[in-house]
């Protein structure tokens, strides 16, 4: 049993279908895994260069919210001694299942984020791509964070930023095309982007939420979603949502470059240890 109605529709929301399952198309496991694979990182090519995944040989990883295991698989296949969890048995089942079709056998299990089963200083870094910012309480997520990792230890997350493209079109879609001009961009996603309560984080906001790391990186992109080159999820597959799809001023997203990124790529060490 979970603890808490948002956490229970968080996990609701995630056990449906993880996150990328529209990506999976082929005529075998292997052919659907290495399809959603493409898609994943010809979208997201920013992932290789901040997850840095040829850095993980030899050294024990957590990754915290696994998905389908693309990233993951990554990581075994560099070399590093991986564990990941997930909020639902789903996503680790997934991510067994692509990690068994290349050889590994991999350490997954089901988890929350806010109350890691791990001892304190057991890691010497944390990945999480996108997921922290679905806990509820993701500030007690990022403390886990700190105390799993060795002193020295480094954490590389990516959530959600707001103000964003993606912000602004929500907004226009679920507040001002609805005649509430007046709810906020971060109140239309917690409703509308993905699982209930989703977060966005300033920069501001995102070095303080990661108090007492020593935050190297700190700095939004763009996404395909503020391009609007990812194939739609069942949430926005509407009328609106396809004359979106096609009138977007893509030039122009591109022209401002990625200050109003939804993606905020976040690298902190956890002080002390060697340098």
């Amino acid at each position: 049993m979970l603890d808490g109605a948002t956490k229970q529709a968080v996990h609701e929301h995630w056990d449906a279908a993880s996150c990328g399952e529209r990506y999976l198309v082929g005529s075998d496991d292997v052919a659907r895994f290495e399809a959603q694979a493409e898609a994943r990182y010809r979208l997201e090519p920013f992932i290789f260069e901040f997850a840095r995944f040829h850095e993980g040989r030899g050294r024990r990883g957590l990754e915290i919210g696994v998905g389908l295991g693309a990233d993951f698989v990554q990581w075994l296949r560099a070399g590093a001694h991986m564990t990941g969890v997930d909020l639902t048995a789903r996503a680790v089942e997934q991510t067994r299942e692509r990690a068994a079709l290349y050889g590994f056998r991999p350490d997954v299990s089901v988890a929350d984020a806010e109350d890691l089963p791990f001892a304190d200083a057991s890691f010497d870094f944390v990945y999480s791509w996108g997921v922290l910012h679905h806990s509820p309480d993701t500030a007690k997520a990022v403390r886990e964070v700190h105390r799993v990792l060795e002193p020295g230890g480094t954490a590389r997350v990516m959530v959600y930023h707001g103000p964003s493209w993606v912000g602004w079109m929500l907004w226009a879609r679920h507040a001002a095309a609805k005649g509430t001009p007046w709810r906020s961009a971060r109140d239309v996603v917690a409703e509308h982007l993905e699982s209930p309560g989703t977060k966005v984080y300033s920069v501001a906001e995102a070095e303080a939420l990661f108090d007492g790391f020593e935050v190297r990186r700190c700095e939004p992109v763009l996404c395909p979603a503020d391009l609007m080159l990812n194939a739609p999820s069942a949430k926005h597959r509407g009328l609106l949502d396809r004359v979106a799809w096609k009138l977007w001023p893509r030039p122009l997203v591109r022209a401002l470059g990625d200050r109003f990124g939804s993606f905020l790529l976040i690298e902190a060490r956890k002080p002390g240890g060697a340098r």
